[in-house]
């Protein structure tokens, strides 16, 4: 099949940037498939998620300028996994992309990599994943969270995302692989791990943002990362089985000392030791039926089945 390479850029408030930067990214992509002697035309799809400032009209301009960029909005925030969901279904539908690459709007991850990329997947690769060597700027915390994440992701999932991100370049097989996939929890790096397909890792080091701030706080963060595990491994709920079992061996030797202390007479007056062992237990079933309930909120969303985002209609061709 022959087809376009598509770049799926996933945009939220990115008004002051995208002029500059998207742009960029095509001029870099343009040069790569002459560089590596493809014939392969060019498209530029952003993904607008649901921005409030004026992110869309800097898109139409664009489209305007340069008939190889596209974009579509959503009504609302639906998320950037739900961004790179929809790119990939307008890549591999209307657009029908040969391949298709997956990047951010900032220019963090460099377009210059584009070429590496086509030339690993004109070698047979059908996935390239572009993987952090240095950080760049971000904070020891955060630094700090994201080894811990990718840890306990690894030790949980048994897939190794260390330094993982979403740039990534897709062979056409591969992108409507990970469209199958129709989950509503999607955590797009550990979706395409879990396909297995051969990838070529190729390194990188993360550049300053092209303007702005990032708008992934800690907590955001944090929540996301909890997402991902839960949506990869159910070994959470084997924490709550554990967590049963200890608190039955506490009972158990607590319950012998104190009936061995009334036969001995040695019994003591007093609640401490109640209140103590109330406040432990209590703590830990309300920790278990949170992580339980977790779970059924994810067969619920499931079992809803509603769409992963919802385009504006004056986007709808």
């Amino acid at each position: 099949m022959t087809g376009p390479l598509v770049l799926v850029v996933p945009v939220y408030n990115e008004a002051a940037l995208i002029g500059e930067s998207l742009p960029q990214i095509l001029h870099a992509a343009r040069a790569a498939v002459r560089s590596a002697g493809l014939d392969l035309p060019v498209r530029l799809l952003a993904v607008d998620d649901g921005s409030s400032d004026g992110t869309r009209a800097s898109l139409a301009r664009l489209k305007a300028q340069d008939d190889a960029i596209g974009f579509i909005s959503f009504t609302r925030n639906f998320g950037k996994e739900a961004a790179i969901h929809a790119g990939l279904q307008q890549a591999c539908g209307p657009l029908q992309a040969r391949v298709m690459v997956v990047i951010d709007a900032d220019l963090q991850h460099p377009p210059q990599l584009i070429g590496t990329m086509l030339e690993h997947w004109r070698g047979g690769a059908a996935v390239v994943e572009a993987v952090k060597q240095l950080r760049g700027d971000e904070s020891a915390l955060r630094r700090l969270a994201a080894r811990a994440f990718y840890g306990t992701f690894t030790r949980l999932s048994g897939m190794a995302l260390d330094q993982d991100t979403d740039f990534k370049l897709l062979d056409r097989d591969v992108a409507l692989a990970v469209l199958r996939l129709d989950e509503r929890a999607r955590f797009f790096r550990g979706i395409v791990r879990w396909l297995g397909y051969p990838a070529v890792r190729v390194g990188f080091d993360v550049a300053e943002r092209a303007g702005g701030q990032t708008r992934w706080s800690l907590w955001a963060l944090a929540r996301y990362a909890w997402r991902n595990l839960t949506a990869f491994s159910s070994a959470p709920l084997g924490l709550v089985t554990g967590l049963g079992a200890v608190g039955l061996v506490v009972g158990f030797a607590l319950a012998a000392k104190a009936l061995l202390d009334k036969l001995q007479g040695q019994a003591l007056t007093g609640f401490s030791t109640v209140i103590l062992l109330q406040v432990i237990f209590g703590s830990l079933i309300l920790l278990a039926l949170g992580i339980i309930g977790n779970y059924v909120a994810r067969i619920y969303d499931e079992l809803k089945q509603r769409p992963h985002y919802v385009i504006r209609p004056e986007d709808i061709a």
